[in-house]
């Protein structure tokens, strides 16, 4: 069964009526990707708020960090299965399954991460991920020090937490708007 075909449940602008920066933003989407991710359609409709989103997407998940870019994705995994976000789950799934060269990885992040096997540092960073989605009201000084005693800095502490924090935003735009992912990504790295 496929997925529904709609953008988001409100209209989404044209491309032609809008602003040049974001047209040339979206064309480069297009260029390096293949594909313009649908959220970034959807931001669209507001382009102010376009041009926010993406220089904070940009900075959170691809911007100098300790953690790598598939650390960020998979804690963007976490955070959106916990949230049951279809959107996330499908893209982010999809760049762990890129990043990783493992498809299984993307799978089991994507339906149960503690499946995945993850020891050390990668158990560690994705339970504090999962504590501040599901409770973030019990976080607390004993949830730092594990990820202190698997080697994260304060640094990355904080990084841990900006993509949690940051994912558990987007979900929710995406699951309130009904947002779908591109159907590329559904076939994308599974081989």
């Amino acid at each position: 069964m496929p997925q529904p075909t709609h953008l988001m449940k409100l209209d989404v602008p044209d491309i032609g009526s809008l602003d040049d920066d974001v047209k040339k933003y979206l064309a480069i989407c297009q260029e390096k990707l293949g594909i313009i991710p649908n959220v970034l359609l959807t931001y669209t409709f507001n382009q102010k708020k376009f041009r926010t989103f993406s220089r904070m997407y940009n900075e959170i998940v691809l911007g100098e960090s300790n953690l790598s870019v598939l650390e960020r994705e998979m804690i963007a995994v976490v955070t959106s299965s916990t949230n049951k976000c279809y959107y996330c789950l499908v893209a982010h799934g999809q760049a762990v399954r890129e990043l990783s060269d493992d498809p299984e990885l993307g799978e089991m992040l994507v339906m149960n991460w503690r499946a995945a096997g993850l020891k050390g540092r990668h158990y560690a960073m994705l339970e504090y991920a999962e504590k501040l989605t599901k409770t973030p009201e019990l976080m607390s000084d004993n949830d730092r020090k594990k990820l202190n005693d698997e080697g994260f800095s304060d640094v990355d502490i904080f990084d841990v937490a900006d993509v949690a924090a940051f994912f558990n935003y987007t979900n929710r735009m995406a699951l309130s708007l009904d947002m779908m992912p591109n159907p590329e990504y559904h076939a994308m790295n599974r081989s």
